[in-house]
């Protein structure tokens, strides 16, 4: 336990190697110079509309905070 993720971070490893909780991420990233980055796109409306039902936000305060990624007029 080098970095002690259970009493920092609440994290803790299931019997199958699974990380609890399951919003838990972890990565050993290789940078290579012939990766290739792109730009998933913008966002519609009914995606903003989604997100703001699931996280209990206004559609307002959503598209607020994500403009520069919104494809339409608010």
């Amino acid at each position: 336990n080098v970095l002690d993720p259970n009493r920092l971070a609440g994290i803790t490893l299931t019997e199958s190697l699974a990380m609890e909780p399951a919003a838990s991420v972890c990565a050993i990233v290789f940078p290579n110079a012939d990766a290739k980055y792109f730009s998933v796109g913008t966002l519609a409306k009914d995606q903003v509309q989604d997100y703001a039902a699931r996280t209990g936000r206004t559609v307002a305060h959503v598209e607020k905070s994500l403009d520069a990624y919104l494809g339409y007029d608010e």
